[in-house]
């Protein structure tokens, strides 16, 4: 059988430690769905559109052919039957991560009994980025290169800037 596994996020934008978690995961799994999970209610604060997010993360993406990029507006515990899978596949950044997540996984539990949680901690060289943080570095003008996946530095620093 095959082990699929879902890496859902909102990945606005995709960082090097998203990158990272998507690369150990293509290790250990047979196929990775980096999922963007959208919200109607919350797409108007996000920096880029979901087409955006997808668009960049199949171009961070391309060497890992294991690893495909799509979007889902509904429930995860619903596009993981959708797609068969059977492990969804969280980041840890540090210890505060952990508690939101861990009841997360018991809700996606409850609604999909074929669903397994998977926490990978994040390397320590990306344990204190977040997507949020980027882009505040990045609209006061500071250098985020180093915290993006290289294929889509220059695109997604352009894109926060040019919002300001």
């Amino acid at each position: 059988m095959k082990r699929i596994a879902i890496y859902p996020g909102s990945f606005d934008p995709i960082t090097a430690g998203h990158l990272d978690i998507i690369k150990r995961s293509s290790k250990l799994f047979d196929e990775v769905i980096v999922a963007v999970m959208s919200n109607s209610k919350k797409e108007s604060r996000h920096s880029f559109s979901v087409e955006e997010r997808v668009a960049l993360i199949t171009k961070c993406i391309a060497d890992f052919p294991n690893v495909s990029a799509d979007h889902s507006p509904g429930l995860l515990a619903e596009y993981a039957k959708e797609k068969n899978a059977c492990v969804i596949v969280k980041g840890l950044r540090a210890v505060s991560d952990f508690e939101n997540e861990f009841l997360q996984a018991l809700i996606n539990k409850r609604l999909n009994e074929n669903i397994e949680t998977v926490f990978l901690a994040a390397d320590s060289d990306h344990m204190f980025m977040s997507s949020s943080m980027i882009k505040q570095v990045c609209r006061l003008g500071g250098d985020v290169s180093p915290f993006l996946p290289a294929a889509a530095a220059e695109e997604i620093i352009r894109k926060i800037r040019e919002a300001d």
